[in-house]
């Protein structure tokens, strides 16, 4: 279970079905705030709509008798301004969260008629005149004036029972100022039992379905995770393989798609490729050094033993010679693996005009016309390109090498030119590779192990630079050494 875990597959089937999960879950909570604030919301307004028309049918001068209170059993209820219930519904059997917990109205004041006054004869008594006064502050009180319903809506929730049925309420009131009776407010309620089933109904249906849904999405993600994949495990098995076997002409497969996988099948195989051109180039080089090396050492042993056998026999000057030669040699090898290694050059400021005049000062036969120029890098491997282009010229020319140093725009550069037979356009480039010889006439006593060369383009490489061969005016060979300056 836990390995089924640590798959790319489940991982990603797991975070799309969190993400989609709480997605859903935030989208169901904002659904089920909304529905139930805008059902709410429409209970208050049904509640506020039928306290105002109470509220109007008092402003008008109607009796508690003849208010109509019983059209939708609804609760409602009419109370003074000092808290006394004078109207409810008929039906109504219990209340809360209103303006008081009564349900049958108490009678009027008898200062206070139901109903408007039949006559201003002034034969009322002193109470009369009292409750004139008590009106007249109820009115200063409330800031309203005879016959005005108050522009303010407050809201409670709460339940009663009306005719056996109890239910919970959105309770709105309403106050309204009257001319005979002071100030009213009137309470009125509307059902919160649609706001509650719709609610219910939703939140139901968001358990039913959001578990449905999360199944679909982890299920279509597994399968379209699992195709997406299923190139990946194949290039794991071809590379599982290929290290079993130690095969590396074998390739992974590569997808007929234009997505990652198709691109990281395709720079696995340039990587196998590259990897294989790099075994076989080692395997080769290990081969010709193996080869190179044997020839100076079997030499050098026949000359040895015929030494210790016939000692006036030894020729010393041979051996010399052999173990030299094997010396420059195992040097050049030695070069050549750091400089496979990586090995990076120094950063010492070197003059190329300097060092050409110092690599050829103990060379015969040989011009050199050149400018002072600097360049960045180590100077032992610069003087090895110089010393490995002197002798290749050398080797080949008939009378004269030439050495030129020059400096052009941001680049410092070397020519070193021979009056030899040059080299054929189609071997330009194999010329810089190791132990390749063009001619027979370049046997391995008087033309090198074929290292030179190579050595010197990978130095130049290494500088940040580039070493080309090409034909001089008169037919020799030109071979040009370009490197940046330091300034």
């Amino acid at each position: 279970m836990r390995r089924r875990l640590h798959s790319v597959r489940a991982r990603a089937t797991l975070g799309a079905t969190l993400v989609v999960a709480v997605a859903l879950v935030a989208a169901g909570a904002a659904v089920l705030l909304s529905l139930r604030s805008n059902l709410s919301g429409q209970a208050s307004a049904e509640a506020e709509r039928t306290a105002r028309e109470v509220a109007v049918q008092l402003a008008a001068g109607r009796s508690y008798a003849r208010l109509s209170l019983d059209d939708d059993d609804r609760p409602v209820q009419v109370l003074t301004e000092d808290g006394t219930l004078v109207a409810a519904t008929e039906d109504l059997q219990r209340i809360s969260g209103a303006g008081t917990g009564a349900v049958r109205p108490t009678a009027a004041p008898t200062t206070a008629p139901a109903g408007p006054p039949d006559d201003d004869d002034g034969d009322g008594d002193g109470d009369g005149d009292s409750d004139d006064g008590a009106d007249e502050e109820s009115a200063a009180g409330s800031d309203l004036r005879p016959g005005e319903i108050g522009e303010d809506t407050s809201y409670r929730d709460g339940s009663a029972t009306v005719d056996g049925d109890t239910a919970d309420y959105r309770f709105a009131s309403v106050q309204v100022e009257t001319e005979d009776r002071g100030t009213l407010t009137v309470y009125a309620g509307a059902p919160l039992s649609g706001e509650r089933s719709a609610v219910r109904t939703a939140l139901t249906v968001m358990l039913i379905g959001f578990p449905l849904l999360l199944a679909v999405v982890a299920g279509v993600t597994w399968l379209v995770t699992r195709r997406a994949l299923r190139p990946v495990e194949g290039i794991r098995r071809e590379m599982a393989a290929i290290t079993a076997s130690a095969d590396l002409a074998r390739r992974v497969p590569e997808p007929d798609t234009h997505d990652e996988v198709a691109r990281l099948a395709r720079t696995t195989n340039e990587t196998l490729a590259a990897l294989e051109t790099a075994v076989e180039r080692q395997r080769r080089f290990v081969a010709d050094a193996s080869h190179e090396l044997r020839s100076p050492i079997a030499s050098l042993r026949t000359q040895l033993e015929v030494g210790v056998a016939h000692p006036e026999l030894l020729d010393v000057p041979g051996a010399v010679e052999d173990t030299v030669r094997l010396q420059n040699l195992a040097a050049d090898l030695l070069l050549l693996a750091r400089l496979d290694a990586g090995e990076r050059p120094g950063r010492t400021r070197v003059d190329l005009a300097a060092l050409a005049r110092e690599e050829t000062a103990h060379r015969a036969g040989v011009t050199v016309d050149a400018e002072p120029v600097e360049v960045a890098g180590s100077r032992g491997q610069l003087g090895r390109v110089l010393a490995n282009l002197l002798d290749n010229a050398r080797r080949h020319a008939r009378s004269a090498v030439a050495v030129a140093v020059r400096r052009e725009g941001r680049w410092a550069v070397v020519e070193v030119s021979d009056d030899g037979d040059g080299v054929p356009e189609a071997d330009r480039e194999r010329v810089f590779e190791r132990f390749v010889r063009l001619d027979d006439a370049r046997s391995r006593d008087d033309g090198g192990a074929g290292l030179g060369l190579a050595i010197a383009r990978d130095v130049a490489v290494r500088h940040g630079g580039t070493l080309t061969v090409r034909e001089t005016a008169a037919g020799g060979a030109l071979f040009e050494l370009r490197l940046p300056t330091t300034g």
